[in-house]
């Protein structure tokens, strides 16, 4: 029989045990913030505010879960936090890593479903002397992307 409960607790315990340790010397609210996005990132499989605050469960109104999300994002990283992280990852990283890097994007620029998603380097027409950069779905339509 699977105990997906006493499994989803231990989990949860373990992601606010790993954002404790992340956010060792910040305030309160801080530390509250910490945990409440690591945990709803990782338990939606989203970014999006909307989707971390309905993993929170929180007796208030989504908008207002959403609000502190977004006004504690607008502050930026505390140096201590950032400071914290990298000593936690650091244990876990080797020390010779191995860092795959993909730099041949693809344009599509025949795709409807990508508008102006974001501006990325064209693998084909870049060289190692060039780098050439266009948007994911150039618009015919659209003189912005023309």
């Amino acid at each position: 029989m699977a105990h997906f409960t006493t499994n989803t607790y231990t989990l949860k315990r373990e992601i606010v045990n790993f954002s404790n340790k992340i956010s060792q010397g910040l305030s309160k609210p801080d530390r509250k913030f910490t945990a409440d996005i690591t945990y709803g990132m990782l338990a939606s499989g989203s970014c999006l505010l909307t989707d971390v605050a309905d993993q929170l469960h929180e007796g208030s109104k989504k908008i207002n879960s959403v609000d502190r999300l977004s006004r504690h994002l607008s502050k930026g990283i505390p140096k201590e936090a950032l400071l914290s992280y990298f000593r936690t990852v650091r244990k876990w990283i080797p020390d010779d890593p191995v860092v795959h890097l993909d730099d041949s994007d693809v344009v599509k620029p025949d795709g409807y479903k990508f508008e102006a998603l974001d501006r990325v380097r064209d693998g084909s027409k870049s060289s190692d002397a060039k780098n050439v950069y266009e948007c994911i779905c150039q618009l015919k339509s659209d003189p912005k992307y023309n």
